[in-house]
């Protein structure tokens, strides 16, 4: 046999996967801990964030980056940054979460709650297990399984949670398709209609809304510090909607999409979440506030609409609803004419 044919013979047993190298498109890496690094060649995108489960409550996606290497989520409670707010220490990173199951508050929970509230009336989303792992050269696949518990983990298990992730490249930057489906494991599973929901991320202050009003941040060294008059440099947060609407007015509106765009390092970045067709009462209600929670609510009504609507869920057991959301990362302020293309594209998936 000669070297030619031995070659071809070697790369027929070889996996497509095997030809990717290490810093070629979409990699995993899992750390000691068990969180999950996601590389896009080579560059670190984010990280399927769990070692700090008891205390965080929920998986999160931690941090996020752009191709450029911009950090557009927030440290606190984490990874405290000087100047950051240190409000709502239950906004971590990239979640998907709910106010009221069973009357069960699984939004709020975090490790604020042992000191400052009753656990058994919390509920804690617990990571269980790696289902798939997927890398690719233009996008990867992770699964997971987790549990939505009651009383801070420690009661019954009332929903099942199945959740890919998909990353890859865009045109625009990067990309995470969030797709979740939650199974009802009690009798009946009620999602009362509540404002605290449900895909949500939280920002860096770069990509805030200027603000007058007197808050708390943190210093270099993590130390609280009230601040009567905020400093408004290098805050340049704006929420754009598919409807055209702009800025904190935003916030109880229904759109296709959301765009919140700004500059960090003087640089324009953009978080986009999209979405789906498929999702309950779309186009969903967005729950995005000017001091950084950015999140789609597609089960909260009655605050947005003023008591107009209502959109309480019910799963009897065995019973799913599946959640999908598209969420763009990039060095740019796409424009809207940009986003509905990738809403209608997204929509078809």
């Amino acid at each position: 046999m000669n070297n030619s044919k031995a070659i071809v013979l070697i790369l027929s047993f070889i996996s497509p996967f095997m030809l990717i190298s290490q810093k070629e498109g979409v990699t995993f890496n899992t750390l000691p801990n068990k969180d999950i690094e996601v590389k896009i060649n080579g560059k670190l995108f984010t990280q399927y964030f769990i070692s700090q489960n008891e205390e965080v409550k929920k998986p999160v996606l931690y941090p996020l980056i752009t191709e450029n290497g911009q950090l557009l989520t927030r440290g606190y409670p984490v990874a405290p940054r000087a100047g950051e707010r240190i409000d709502h220490p239950h906004h971590v990173g990239l979640w998907l979460n709910y106010g009221k199951v069973n009357g069960i508050d699984y939004w709020n929970n975090s490790r604020e709650i042992l000191t400052n509230g009753d656990p058994k009336n919390y509920g804690l989303v617990k990571h269980q297990a790696v289902t798939k792992i997927k890398p690719g050269k233009d996008k990867g696949e992770l699964s997971i399984r987790a549990g939505w518990f009651e009383a801070d983990g420690k009661g019954k298990e009332v929903l099942e949670e199945n959740t890919t992730f998909i990353f890859g490249t865009h045109p625009l930057g990067r990309y995470i398709d969030r797709i979740t489906t939650l199974k009802a494991l009690v009798e009946s599973v009620y999602f009362k209609d509540d404002k605290e929901g449900m895909i949500a991320i939280r920002v860096a202050r770069e990509l805030e809304h200027p603000s007058n009003k007197p808050e708390i941040f943190t210093d270099a060294q993590g130390k609280e510090t009230n601040v009567p008059t905020l400093d408004n440099n290098g805050v340049t947060g704006e929420y754009l909607s598919s409807e055209g609407i702009k800025g904190e007015e935003v916030w109880s509106t229904r759109a296709k999409w959301m765009r919140l765009g700004g500059m960090i390092k003087d640089k324009p970045v953009s978080i986009t979440i999209l979405d789906h067709p498929k999702n309950n009462s779309y186009p969903t209600y967005w729950h995005a506030r000017g001091y950084g929670l950015f999140s789609a609510n597609p089960l909260g009504a009655n605050i947005f609409s003023k008591g107009k609507e209502s959109l309480n869920l019910t799963l009897k057991k065995g019973e799913e609803v599946t959640f999908r959301y598209r969420i763009l990362i990039a060095d740019r302020l796409p424009d809207a004419s940009i986003l509905d293309k990738e809403a209608a594209e997204f929509g078809k998936k």
